[in-house]
């Protein structure tokens, strides 16, 4: 995720948080989200962020907002900022596909590679049994799926992609196989090792990712499994080609190798779109660095972008809504480094002049604004620091390196506000490993 240090701008505070006070919905219960719902009317997608990747009341919002659309707007399927191989165990769960029968907890508590919390929790077991309640009885065609947009799993599609030809085409195994050899000696680094040696061989294994690509496209058709199981193959092997190339271009830092993975995301969402057909509507789970435009943000200054600006331009602002999500203050789940234990983390009150701050000093209630209400000189000719926590997190630091440069309304249609939040609460934290908490609030 990229990290800015910014100083707040002379933003005009008393003519900010009275625009703020006029326009903002209050935001208090499932109803009073009407007003998000009016706007999004027939979007194809809707893009829902997050200002961190471990607090409950994003998810739980996100949760809230996901049913409804399914429910009131027939969206298809939910995709997250999560590995492809992990998601896709989940989603032929929710479906009630018979080998997947073991449970939300069982299957989420599988999700290993760090950072797990962000999938393995239980917001997620809530939305996964809903999703499996939601789905069951209707044709395999209505049934709404839950898919992962990441790039990080080129050991696990690796693997996946095995026991697949294994079943079904032997051959297109030892293509598989070759490849496997080539990343073999880098497996245990997560992909680390892979980038600093591709250093000194720049294109180490990605003939044999492409060449392993190239085998199963050609084989698709002969593949007689299940729809969705084809997809996956497929998919897998995507991911892997990706994959190295994202970890290529790690090596050389910048701008790139973000943008390697936005690319992959986005293409992966519009595979997913064509996969449910021409009036597919898809909802989009992922931090607010990815869902919001990065036009409206110093990141473009970078070269970067990302995938709230890629389906804008793909599919047209019409059918494109783009919702933000930030908090005043609270607490959060991260880690102090990369790799590192998992902890409950206080987040401090958001730095004076920044979003967060007005939003706040507007009046400490949540809120829901609709981005076409603030088209305001004071907001629209100002870069305002705007939060962002990421799976690493050090709030003594936060006021140098967490806050994105961003003119809000051109950055997202709409944007939820919520004055103090608290951690979200993950599988892997608790002492029995299969009691939900006794205070888990499941819905709004």
């Amino acid at each position: 995720m990229p990290h800015y240090f910014t100083k707040p701008p002379l933003v005009n505070e008393g003519e900010a948080t009275a625009a703020i006070r006029q326009w903002a919905y209050p935001l208090t219960d499932r109803n009073s989200l009407d007003p998000l719902f009016q706007r999004i009317g027939e979007a194809k997608v809707v893009m829902l962020g997050e200002a961190s990747h471990g607090t409950h009341d994003y998810y739980n919002w996100r949760s809230c907002i996901s049913r409804r659309l399914i429910e009131e707007k027939g969206f298809n399927f939910i995709a997250v900022e999560g590995d492809w191989p992990d998601c896709y165990r989940l989603n032929r769960y929710v479906k009630n596909y018979a080998e997947e029968g073991k449970g939300a907890f069982t299957v989420l508590h599988s999700f290993n590679r760090w950072p797990t919390w962000m999938w393995a929790n239980w917001e997620i077991v809530a939305l996964a049994d809903w999703l499996q309640g939601h789905n069951r009885g209707l044709a395999l065609n209505k049934k709404v799926g839950f898919y992962g947009l990441d790039v990080y799993s080129l050991w696990e599609s690796m693997e996946n992609i095995m026991q697949y030809l294994g079943k079904t085409d032997p051959q297109a195994l030892k293509v598989a196989e070759e490849a496997f050899k080539c990343f073999e000696p880098y497996r245990y680094e997560d992909g680390q090792s892979y980038a600093r040696a591709t250093q000194f061989v720049p294109e180490l294994c990605e003939n044999e990712v492409v060449h392993l690509l190239k085998e199963i496209r050609v084989k698709l058709p002969s593949y007689n499994t299940d729809h969705e199981n084809v997809f996956n193959a497929e998919q897998n092997a995507l991911v892997m080609v990706d994959a190295e190339r994202y970890y290529r271009a790690m090596v050389h830092g910048g701008a790139h190798s973000w943008n390697v993975r936005d690319d992959h995301m986005a293409q992966t969402l519009d595979r997913l779109l064509r996969l449910h057909g021409e009036k597919a509507k898809a909802i989009v789970w992922a931090h607010n660095t990815h869902v919001g435009d990065a036009r409206a943000t110093d990141m473009s200054d970078e070269g970067m972008y990302n995938i709230g600006e890629l389906a804008r331009l793909k599919y047209h602002d019409d059918n494109v809504v783009l919702v933000g999500f930030g908090s005043y203050e609270g607490t959060a789940i991260a880690g102090r480094s990369w790799g590192a234990a998992m902890q409950k983390m206080d987040v401090p009150p958001g730095v004076k002049g920044s979003w967060e701050y007005l939003l706040h000093a507007a009046d400490k209630k949540n809120k829901l604004l609709i981005m076409n209400d603030f088209h305001h000189d004071v907001f629209m000719e100002n870069h305002i620091g705007h939060r962002a926590i990421g799976v690493v997190y050090n709030s003594q630091y936060e006021q140098y390196g967490n806050y994105v440069p961003s003119i809000l309304p051109l950055r997202y249609d709409a944007f939820i506000y919520l004055d103090k939040t608290t951690a979200l609460h993950p599988l892997h934290l608790q002492p029995d490993g299969h009691q939900m908490p006794e205070t888990f609030p499941f819905g709004v």
